[in-house]
């Protein structure tokens, strides 16, 4: 890396490396550091009037206090911080003192990981901390990490940005209180998700994220090219149609928590790779399922939190069961006042112009029925509710209701206005199923890109006869969203995608000297902002670029020979002629 790109705490710490590695400390060691005890354990089992005991710990060095023969500094390990105690004479006890007075306090840098030996004790401040027997560099950190400071109660220099955040998790982590926890929760969540499908017999399985045909939702999938078979693949969008294969197959219940691709919009409630559980038993129907999700989401609501709810926008949530169960149909006509029970196609275009809804050719009667639930009912249910009985067009994969024509039993969880769970007794005729999938062709005809395809061989599994079954589908992020309280996405997962990074366009050093420039002033000069050809091109004052060229050369002791200002005055008056030339 170019010395011009470091900052002067980047140059100053690789100073320090370089002169740890000259004392014979390796920066990075090799060998295991042995760790037994941890700072919360420590202070969990400090006693006054026991016996001092000894601990080996680990983690990075941070928010140093040096005084002279002693010093303080906190260490953060992977459960929090505790205060270590440093004295000169006793990690010193012999006449070298440069452990303590070089590399302590000269060459260690906040950020830098260290282990600690020593044995544990009370401050005549009353804090509970370890005096520092020995001190082992563990590995040398090269960037200085964000410093929030206080100032009357105000926080300054915070590592605040949503943007930042997001792109460089692996800060926000070690800075920002609480985010680290987040991400716990996130694994008890799935933790107790899983032992609860466990516990009832049901069996985890892989099925393929690379699919030839992206089935089991109505979504816009991802597309790849598998060049072993010179075919073009889909990443999948859900895993139902694989798993419903698994219970043609004898299974008695399956389950898989993975990743889905879907190549949708992102915003503060979606992200285009989200991860899924979905879920299919045998023998069962939607009201059983039902039942078992109340029961499912109690138990990680309290496994998570310690009781059944959670605070999500100022709003407490409870996921103590039972839910209330609503009628899509009717929750539709106690939002907007309109009946849509037995209206076809026609007649519920007319209701969507005469509620003002945008529209357009390509939507079906279930697309219609679902963007007026979605803009005039979804939002309203904050407490977990149940939306049941969708009409038969809204849901290609689900058995017809058992006592309403036109409806199938299906439903979906609403918690503070959005989904969290679908769910059907699952369609097991198979040719009801294919004249499904036919309409859902019609639909792609007329431009639905989020129609289904055609599986026959999940056609051919259903010939062969699959049992009357009920299957759910849990988004796992929005899950945790709840669960933990936050209101974006982006906050529970650790890697969300983002926009690509913003990088500042520069011309190639052959474009500069080219221009007669000397190759070692390329750098300097685009270390002052000059990135461009066109923008030396552009400068008004060349004695300021002057003046900044001799600047970098003291500051960074490059020790290159200076040029002179009719020098620098010719550069730009080259690349000036050249512009004009090029235009």
């Amino acid at each position: 890396m170019n010395i011009l790109e470091l900052s002067e705490q980047e140059i100053g710490r690789r100073n320090s490396l370089n002169q740890l590695r000259d004392m014979g400390i390796n920066p990075y060691p090799a060998q295991e550091y042995v760790v037994n005890a941890y700072s919360d354990d420590i202070k969990d089992r400090f006693a006054d009037d026991a016996e001092p005991r000894q601990v080996s710990i680990a983690g990075r060095m941070m928010n140093r206090r040096i005084m002279g023969k002693a010093s303080f500094f906190e260490l953060q390990d992977s459960r929090g911080r505790i205060q270590v105690y440093v004295s000169r004479d006793d990690l010193c006890p012999g006449e070298d003192k440069e452990l303590y007075n070089t590399v302590f306090k000269k060459l260690l840098d906040m950020g830098d990981f260290v282990g600690v030996e020593g044995f544990v004790f009370r401050t005549q401040m009353g804090e509970i901390s370890v005096h520092a027997q020995s001190l082992t560099l563990l590995s040398k950190s090269l960037k200085p990490l964000p410093v929030v400071k206080m100032k009357d109660g105000v926080a300054y220099d915070s590592f605040d940005d949503p943007e930042l955040r997001y792109r460089q998790r692996y800060v926000d982590l070690v800075v920002n209180e609480g985010v680290k926890d987040t991400f716990l929760k996130r694994a008890t969540v799935i933790k107790t998700l899983r032992q609860v499908l466990d516990d009832a017999g049901y069996t985890e399985v892989e099925t393929p994220t690379l699919q030839s045909i992206a089935g089991g939702a109505t979504a816009r999938p991802f597309i790849t090219h598998f060049n072993a078979l010179d075919v073009d693949m889909y990443m999948r969008i859900a895993t139902e149609l694989y798993l419903k294969r698994l219970i043609v197959g004898g299974f008695e219940g399956v389950y898989e928590i993975g990743k889905n691709f879907r190549n949708e919009g992102m915003d503060r409630t979606h992200n285009p790779e989200f991860t899924c559980m979905e879920l299919y038993v045998q023998y069962k129907d939607y009201n059983w399922m039902m039942s078992f999700t109340e029961q499912l989401l109690e138990k990680i609501c309290i496994a998570v939190n310690g009781c059944t709810e959670s605070v999500i926008d100022g709003k407490t949530i409870s996921f103590k069961a039972p839910y209330r169960r609503l009628p899509i149909l009717e929750a539709i006509q106690e939002k907007t006042g309109h009946d849509l029970t037995g209206k076809d196609e026609a007649q519920i275009r007319e209701v969507c112009k005469e509620l003002g809804m945008e529209i357009d050719d390509t939507m079906g009667k279930g697309k219609l029925i679902d963007e007026i639930f979605g803009q005039f009912c979804e939002g309203d249910f904050t407490q977990p509710t149940f939306i049941i009985d969708y009409p038969v067009e809204m849901s290609p994969l689900t058995k017809m209701h058992r006592s309403k024509p036109g409806l199938t039993e299906r439903f979906e969880l609403m918690v503070n206005g959005k989904e969290l769970a679908n769910a059907y007794s699952e369609l097991n005729d198979p040719i009801d199923q294919e004249e499904r999938f036919k309409e859902q062709m019609r639909l792609a005809d007329k431009g639905d890109d989020e129609a289904m395809i055609i599986d026959q061989d999940f056609l051919r599994a259903l010939q062969y006869g699959m049992p009357p079954t009920s299957g759910i589908g849990i988004g796992i992020d929005r899950l945790v969203m709840f669960m933990t309280g936050k209101s974006t996405i982006q906050d529970v997962l650790l890697f969300p995608q983002m926009r690509p990074e913003k990088v500042a366009h520069r011309d190639k050093e052959e474009a500069f000297t080219a221009l007669g420039i000397p190759a070692e002033w390329v750098a300097p000069i685009q270390k002052s902002g000059v990135l461009t050809v066109a923008a030396l091109a552009g400068l008004e004052k060349p004695g300021k670029l002057f003046q900044d060229l001799l600047d970098i050369n003291k500051k960074y002791k490059l020790g290159y020979k200076a040029p002179t200002v009719d020098e620098v005055k010719q550069w730009v008056a080259s690349a000036s002629a050249q512009t004009s030339g090029e235009a």
